[in-house]
């Protein structure tokens, strides 16, 4: 289970995870944006601040580039949550649907032409959503969680063996799930 609460207080890092995962803009490096959304006590702040010293040794180009070959060229890179599970099989398109339901059961529109496993859309939706005071939001989440962690787990295994930027960034994602996680009471 995820503790939402603890989940809820990481909203802000969930925005610059979505922005950096979209394709890159310049602004998208700015390092308020970084600033605003990690605190040092934050459970993914050492790996994401490794991801932004990395990227700034890199143009802007150089960065676009690599993102492009990374995550569209790559197959084992996708940024398509379920498709490292299913590919195309139908309990995809099933998965699918549930994940356009939830977003639109806590007020987020698809964008056209979007997949709603998109991890760049899944922790917009994380960012933008409101959940606190919702009574379904616990069952519901249940099933995103899942389905992030399986798919990050995937592509964090590509990115370390291509030795990407972007190992980082994800390892800071999953920390930030892993820092969420309601641990058991132990039975003695």
């Amino acid at each position: 289970m995820i503790d939402l609460t603890k989940l809820y207080s990481y909203k802000d890092s969930f925005g610059y995870f979505a922005l950096q995962l979209m394709y890159p803009e310049k602004l998208d490096f700015h390092p308020a944006f970084l600033e605003e959304a990690f605190s040092p006590d934050h459970p993914g702040y050492n790996h994401v601040h490794t991801y932004w010293t990395l990227m700034q040794s890199f143009s802007l180009e150089e960065i676009q580039e690599s993102y492009a070959a990374t995550f569209d060229f790559q197959k084992d890179c996708a940024l398509y949550m379920t498709y490292f599970k299913f590919e195309d099989a139908k309990e995809r398109g099933q998965m699918l649907a549930k994940l356009k339901l939830l977003y639109e059961m806590f007020g987020l529109e698809m964008p056209e032409g979007e997949l709603p496993d998109f991890l760049p859309l899944m922790c917009e939706f994380l960012y933008a959503a409101e959940w606190l005071d919702n009574p379904d939001a616990p069952e519901n989440f249940r099933m995103l969680i899942a389905i992030l962690e399986d798919g990050t787990y995937h592509l964090l295994k590509a990115l370390e063996k291509n030795n990407s930027p972007y190992f980082h960034l994800i390892k800071g994602l999953r920390e930030t799930f892993k820092a969420c996680a309601e641990q058991e009471a132990l039975s003695q």
